[in-house]
């Protein structure tokens, strides 16, 4: 069961709550691939989006899941709201709470915009994304296809390789794996490499070579152009050409190797064409799976009651 009121990051769930969460999520994915996808599991559920940063496949997701299962859905954009007008994020929050929404979906640029939403709002809280801290729902449906493809997680060895420091995904990808047993390993420029990341189970590579050597897995990040600005790497080039995944570095990794990306990607910068459309590719599985995890996400949470009388 998940016994808390907010899904707020992987680093505070248990392998057990991950788990349960994958499990129910096989569960969705069955009912989203029948012809019908409408089910009552959230008749009479409020579930509100909003979110200060833009995004397709999150937000989309998080929408048709709430719809499939018969929720009333709303989505709020900072830039059409009254954030504009100088509202805080706290009085936003209380504002839609009062509404009688039941569970409250948010993506913010600042680390911990979430947590501190959760402690005003009555609503379950679900973090899609909170500056450079983690993306949970993101990890769960990249956990989801893992599993799926490799019948396990524990025991195999996943390569994550790009910006790590700036990516939210991977944050969320490492806390979980490493809790269900996985072995993660990590590369990509040094400068894009957190300080003690370590701590957290994952090993450190000096060259992508190295960190898909023998990969089960092999997961690349998106790297954000808006940051090259900031000189953490010299160009475009010559990130591909040291950091790229193609085809030849892939034969590093086993031969049933998978391939995963949270998207979108920069073509021929992250991941050759080859490789995106390749046959080990599973990007727009993701995507599906994406949808499932967040049905399961929305259930779970909406059982466990949206008001609860004392907030933290």
């Amino acid at each position: 069961m998940i016994n808390r009121k907010d899904l707020l990051g992987l680093k505070e769930l248990s392998a057990e709550e991950i788990n349960y969460i994958l499990k129910t999520a096989e569960t969705m994915k069955y009912v989203l691939l029948q012809k019908n996808k409408k089910t009552p599991h959230l008749q009479g559920k409020a579930v509100i989006t909003l979110f200060y940063e833009n995004s397709t496949r999150t937000r989309l997701s998080f929408e048709l899941a709430a719809k499939y299962m018969s929720a009333s859905a709303a989505n709020i954009s900072a830039s059409t709201s009254s954030v504009l007008k100088g509202e805080t994020l706290i009085d936003t929050g209380k504002t839609i709470d009062m509404m009688g929404t039941d569970i409250l979906i948010i993506r913010h640029p600042m680390s911990g915009a979430p947590h501190l939403l959760a402690k005003n709002v009555n609503a379950s809280v679900i973090n899609a994304g909170d500056g450079m801290n983690e993306h949970p729902t993101q990890a769960l449906l990249d956990m989801l296809t893992i599993k799926e493809k490799k019948g396990k997680i524990e025991g195999l060895k996943v390569a994550i390789i790009g910006d790590i420091a700036h990516s939210r995904v991977a944050h969320s990808n490492i806390w979980g794996l490493t809790k269900l047993g996985a072995e993660v390993s990590i590369a990509g420029p040094s400068t894009l490499i957190p300080k003690d990341i370590e701590k957290t189970g994952a090993k450190v590579f000096n060259s992508v070579q190295e960190a898909l050597l023998d990969a089960d897995v092999v997961m690349g990040l998106r790297i954000q152009l808006e940051r090259q600005k900031k000189g953490l790497f010299p160009t475009i080039r010559e990130y591909a050409r040291f950091f790229g995944i193609d085809d030849k570095r892939l034969l590093l990794a086993k031969k049933d190797a998978i391939l995963l990306h949270p998207g979108p990607v920069n073509r021929g910068v992250e991941l050759s064409s080859e490789v995106i459309d390749g046959g080990i590719s599973l990007i727009n599985e993701q995507v599906t799976n994406g949808v499932a995890v967040r049905m399961a996400i929305l259930y779970l949470f909406s059982r466990r009651g949206a008001h609860y009388e004392n907030i933290d």
